[in-house]
């Protein structure tokens, strides 16, 4: 996989395509050929390599296949090649986003999608989701908290500070689980709105053991400052995820927050 990552990233054109993306997230195939001087057939070749390496998801969302940028395998490749080199400096080139966007930017994304591959049944990636005993491992130092039922609550603790609150709006164990969701710490976020994340959990059509976990956070039209903040830290949570899943350890400086 990260071979595929290292191929994808060093065609120029490739990188035109992540950079349009990290400008505004969400984009058709008509949008991004637009600003590319190149065929139409070009711009699908290079966007499916971009998606085969998992640095591009793509959504249905009526008629129009949207295309999201990916940010968890550069994570993942940070985590494991660049922070122990480069840590003050080489965060901006792992998160392939702008975390100074504007909120008129920000109002214009309808979502935000991430997705990685993990070599583990979709049981272990429930269980690692739902266990606050593993959540504290790769969630901020978060132990999540909830009776798992639609329509109860559930919180992420930290220690003895609740950091968030929300409600199960959808579970299908192990396959989907979707959550209302609203910071309670981060300044910044005490005026906005509940939105939702989800979680969907499926078998890697042919690699036999490994998983696809896709996190979609949505409806956060008058939560602007939250999804920023899920924009960035989410990428590091399933990183931490595939990390401990796969080899048993945490990341580094997995407690600092997001």
């Amino acid at each position: 996989m990260e071979n595929d990552i290292f191929k994808a990233l060093a065609d120029p054109s490739r990188r035109i395509l992540l950079d349009l993306l990290r400008v505004s997230d969400g984009q058709s195939l008509n949008q991004l050929c637009t600003p590319l001087d190149m065929s139409r057939f070009g711009v699908m070749k290079h966007l499916k390599i971009l998606e085969e390496a998992g640095l591009i998801t793509t959504r249905k969302v009526g008629r129009e296949k949207l295309h999201f940028l990916n940010a968890v395998p550069i994570r993942h490749i940070y985590d494991r090649w660049i922070s122990k080199y480069a840590e003050p400096w080489a965060i901006e080139l792992t998160t392939l986003k702008n975390e100074l966007e504007s909120e008129t930017k920000m109002e214009q994304k309808t979502r935000s999608v991430n997705r990685i591959a993990i070599k583990a049944s979709p049981e272990q990636i429930w269980n690692a989701l739902t266990n606050p005993g593993m959540t504290s491992k790769f969630w901020f130092n978060c132990a999540i908290e909830s009776t798992w039922e639609i329509g109860s609550p559930f919180a992420l603790w930290n220690g003895s500070e609740k950091k968030v609150e929300g409600s199960i709006l959808e579970i299908d164990e192990p396959n989907r689980l979707s959550m209302s969701w609203r910071y309670l710490t981060f300044p910044g976020t005490e005026n906005d709105s509940p939105s939702r994340v989800t979680w969907e959990i499926e078998p890697h059509a042919d690699l036999k053991g490994t998983t696809i976990v896709t996190v979609v956070h949505d409806e956060y039209d008058q939560a602007a400052n939250t999804a920023q903040i899920l924009e960035s830290g989410i990428v590091i949570v399933l990183s931490g995820m595939k990390t401990l899943l796969e080899t048993g350890t945490t990341l580094i400086d997995i407690s600092v927050e997001p």
